[in-house]
């Protein structure tokens, strides 16, 4: 099994908790397309429930022989995005990432270099932003045999000061993972679980302490059942009594659904209830 990304090590539980859940938004439409010439292309567009709708744009353009990707993005905050990858290119497992971003309202500028490097029993990472600082963060992950061990830093060049560090240990097998990570200068616990009951069904919680602000640990639990081969229904609650629900269905052809709400159980009788639906449409 292939060595994930620090930020992976709990990733089929934060999946499951927090993925396909579409009450977050009021209404979500995502337009997908794909042409001959390796190019495709990606329109968001989302209505919160405060009424404010926001939009984006992707394009991305792919040489899989050179390795070359090539993503702009424009949005309705009049930002834009280009980014250049280039992988297993200069050396095998090796992923080279020019982000530049540019603010023409304020002619604020963005330039970003990633460096990642995946080889069978480790993962590291490297994000520089050039014009802030500039500040580095480094993450990596040794595994063996499903054991996993990650610790991350960011540093403030400039200041010559390390600005933060995480670390985590997991473990994963082919229908279940654990996790435990400690982040926010390791003041922030969180252990996390996850099963792959049957092709049908799954389940995972997490659990959460924050050791500078409360003794009560947050507690989550979500299960997702496949109703059949194209639709599926997803739960989660918390220790605030705070559920949601959520429905995708598989239409037709390229046309997805998505129906999800929250409620507050201990707030029945106020407006804290969300409820949120979501179409993709890919061609």
């Amino acid at each position: 099994m292939a060595v994930p990304a620090f930020s992976d090590i709990a990733k089929s539980a934060n999946d499951l908790l927090n993925k396909d859940f579409y009450h977050l938004s009021a209404a979500t439409l995502e337009v997908k397309s794909n042409t001959p010439n390796n190019v495709a292309f990606k329109v968001t567009g989302k209505n919160s429930h405060d009424k404010n709708t926001t939009a984006q744009l992707e394009g991305k353009y792919v040489d899989k022989p050179n390795g070359l990707t090539f993503t702009q993005t424009w949005n309705t905050a009049n930002a834009l995005e280009t980014k250049v990858e280039l992988a297993d290119n200069l050396a095998k497992g090796l992923k080279a990432e020019g982000i530049f971003g540019f603010l023409p309202a304020s002619s604020s500028r963005g330039a970003k270099f990633n460096l990642h490097f995946k080889q069978s029993n480790f993962h590291g990472r490297a994000f520089v932003d050039l014009l802030k600082g500039p500040t580095a963060n480094l993450d990596a992950v040794v595994g063996h045999e499903g054991f996993l061990a990650g610790a991350s830093a960011g540093y403030n060049v400039q200041n010559a000061k390390i600005t933060g560090y995480s670390a985590a240990v997991g473990f994963h097998a082919p229908t279940y993972s654990a996790a435990i990570t400690a982040t926010d200068n390791l003041s922030v616990f969180s252990a996390s679980y996850y099963h792959k009951v049957n092709s049908q069904v799954e389940a995972g919680s997490k659990a959460t302490w924050n050791s500078k602000s409360t003794n009560t640990v947050g507690l989550e639990v979500a299960a997702k059942y496949r109703l059949d081969p194209v639709s599926f229904v997803k739960g989660k609650i918390n220790d605030r009594g705070v559920a949601a629900v959520a429905y995708n269905v598989y239409l037709r052809e390229g046309v997805t659904l998505g129906i999800g709400a929250s409620f507050d159980t201990q707030k029945f009788d106020q407006a804290t209830h969300k409820v949120g639906t979501s179409f993709t449409f890919e061609s």
